[in-house]
C-alpha cells in the first residue's frame, strides 16, 4: 500500500470520531430548550429514556460491529457506520414525536457505536511498528474536540435557528466525509491478507475467540476496565457542573470546569500516547488510572481558583486518556483475527458504564452527598479501572491469536 493512501487513514478516522464526541454533548444541549418548552409534553422521566435509548443503540452498535468488521473488513464496516449514524442523526431534526426521537437516537447509536472501535482498529493496523498508542490516543483527540465545538455551537445556533438546527448540524459532516471515505479511505493491510488466505472465521468463532485460546482472563479483565473508565467519563461530563455548585461554586464556574476538563482530555491524550510508547501500554493504563484516581478524590477539597482549575484539568487529562489507553491495549493484545472484534466488544461492555456513570451521580446528587463524596465514589471507580488494568493476562496460546479461532477456507 502506498504511504499517500495511508495518509488518509488518521485524518478520515478523527473526523469519524469526532462524531462521536458530538454525540457525547449534543443531547445536553437540546434537552434544556425541550424540556423549557414542553417539546412533544417531555418530561424529565422521558428525557433519560431517550438518553438512554441512544447509549443502548451505541452498546449493541459496538457489540455488532467489532464482529461484522472481522468479516467484511474495516473500510467498508466505518463507512457504514458513519453514513447510518449521520442519515439518523439527520431524520432527529424531523422527529415528530419523543416516541419517534428516541427511536432514532436509537438507530443512530447503532451507526456510531461502530464508529469508534473499527476507527481505532484502521489506526492500529496502519501505524509504524512500536507507534499504536500515541495513534490510538491522537485519533480519540477527535472525541473531546467533538465535545467542545458541539458545546460551543449550541451556544450559537440553538437560539439563533432552534434544537433542530443542532441535528442537522452533526450530520452534515458526512456530506463530506463519506465521499472521501470512498475514494480515500484504504482497507487494512492486515485484513486483506487475511482475505487472501480466505481465513475468514464465523462470527461466533469469533466471538468464541474471545474467551478461549489464553484470552478469557484478559477479555474479563478489559470489560471491566472499559466499563470502570466510561462511568468516569459520562458520569463527570454530565453531573460536574452540578456537583460543583452543590459545592458552592457559582454556575459561570461550574461551567467553565467542565470545558476545563474536555480540554484536560485532549492534553491527556498527546502525553498518554507518548507515554504508552516507550513506557509499555500495560504500565501506562494503570498509572493512569492510579493518577485519575488520586486527583479525582483531590476535588473533594476545596482549592483556590488556579489549584482548583489545574486540579480539574490534569483529572481530565487522566480521566479521559486511561479510557482510550484501554483501547490501544486491547488493539495490542488481541492478534489480526481477533483485533476488531475485542476492541468492539470492550467498547460495547463499557457503553454500559456509559448508562451507569450518570445514574451513579444522579443518585449521589438526589440524596445531597455528591460533594465530597461523589468524588471519592468516583475516585474508588478510578482505583478499580487499575486493578482490572492489572489484572489482564493472557495465556501462551494467545500468542498466536490465529490459532484460536477455527476458519472457513473458501
Amino acid at each position: 500500500m502506498s504511504r499517500e493512501a495511508s495518509a488518509w487513514v488518521r485524518p478520515l478516522a478523527w473526523t469519524a470520531v469526532l462524531l462521536d464526541g458530538f454525540d457525547l454533548v449534543v443531547l445536553g444541549t437540546v434537552l434544556p430548550v425541550l424540556l423549557r418548552d414542553h417539546v412533544w409534553g417531555l418530561t424529565p422521566g422521558t428525557a433519560s429514556a431517550v438518553s438512554t435509548a441512544g447509549l443502548v443503540g451505541m452498546t449493541l452498535g459496538a457489540l455488532a460491529i467489532g464482529t461484522v468488521t472481522d468479516r467484511i473488513g474495516r473500510r467498508k464496516a466505518l463507512i457504514f457506520a458513519v453514513t447510518a449514524f449521520s442519515a439518523c442523526t439527520a431524520l432527529c431534526a424531523l422527529a415528530p414525536s419523543a416516541f419517534v426521537f428516541g427511536l432514532l437516537r436509537f438507530l443512530a447509536g447503532l451507526g456510531l457505536g461502530g464508529c469508534l472501535p473499527t476507527a481505532i482498529t484502521l489506526v492500529t493496523e496502519h501505524a509504524r511498528a512500536g507507534k499504536g498508542g500515541s495513534a490510538t490516543t491522537t485519533v480519540m483527540t477527535g472525541y473531546h474536540v467533538g465535545a467542545v465545538l458541539t458545546a460551543l455551537l449550541g451556544i450559537g445556533l440553538i437560539p439563533a435557528l432552534g434544537w433542530r438546527a443542532m441535528f442537522v448540524a452533526g450530520a452534515l459532516p458526512a456530506v463530506v466525509l463519506v465521499p472521501l471515505m470512498v475514494k480515500f479511505l484504504p482497507e487494512s493491510e492486515v485484513f486483506e491478507a487475511v482475505a487472501a488466505r480466505r481465513e475468514r472465521p464465523s462470527a461466533r468463532d469469533v466471538v468464541r475467540g474471545l474467551f478461549s485460546g489464553g484470552f478469557l482472563r484478559a477479555t474479563i479483565a478489559f470489560w471491566v476496565t472499559s466499563f470502570m473508565g466510561l462511568v468516569l467519563v459520562y458520569g463527570l461530563n454530565t453531573w460536574l457542573p452540578e456537583i460543583m455548585r452543590q459545592a458552592g461554586y457559582q454556575l459561570g464556574a461550574a461551567l467553565g470546569l467542565l470545558l476545563t476538563l474536555n480540554l484536560g482530555g485532549v492534553a491527556g491524550l498527546l502525553v498518554a500516547g507518548f507515554a504508552a510508547d516507550r513506557a509499555g501500554i500495560r504500565r501506562s493504563t494503570i498509572t493512569w488510572f492510579l493518577a485519575a484516581a488520586a486527583f479525582l478524590a483531590l476535588l473533594s477539597v476545596r482549592l483556590p481558583g488556579f489549584g482548583l482549575y489545574a486540579a480539574v484539568f490534569l483529572a481530565g487529562s487522566f480521566v479521559f486518556s486511561a479510557q482510550v489507553l484501554v483501547y490501544a491495549y486491547v488493539g495490542r493484545t488481541y492478534g489480526d483475527a481477533l483485533r476488531a472484534t475485542g476492541l468492539g466488544w470492550a467498547a460495547g461492555i463499557g457503553r454500559l458504564g456509559a448508562i451507569c456513570g450518570p445514574v451513579v451521580g444522579g443518585a449521589l446528587l438526589s440524596a445531597g452527598i455528591a460533594y465530597p463524596w461523589g468524588f471519592y465514589a468516583f475516585a474508588l471507580i478510578g482505583l478499580a479501572g487499575a486493578a482490572g488494568a492489572l489484572a489482564v493476562r493472557t495465556g501462551s496460546a494467545a500468542k498466536n491469536p490465529q490459532r484460536t479461532v477455527k476458519v472457513r477456507r473458501g
